[in-house]
């Protein structure tokens, strides 16, 4: 589930939450899908947070990555 692309986690999360809406499947399965969910969105939560982490670095002047701050100088 890692290894693939953010694009088809979520397709794949908005597939689970039509069907869940549905209601056209039993309880136990519905708890399967929503289990399965819940592991789709972590693991897309984690996948923004490092491209969050991955953006709000610079590279500087020296070739070396810092963290990108936005002054305020009012």
């Amino acid at each position: 589930m890692k290894d693939k692309k953010f694009e088809e986690l979520m397709k794949e999360l908005e597939t689970i939450v039509k069907e869940l809406e549905n209601g056209d499947i039993d309880l136990e399965k519905s708890i399967e899908k929503y289990t399965e969910a819940m592991k789709l969105v972590k693991v897309c939560g984690d996948k923004l947070n490092k491209a969050v982490i991955s953006v709000n670095k610079i590279l500087a002047e020296n070739g070396k990555f810092e963290d990108f701050k936005i002054e305020n100088n009012h």
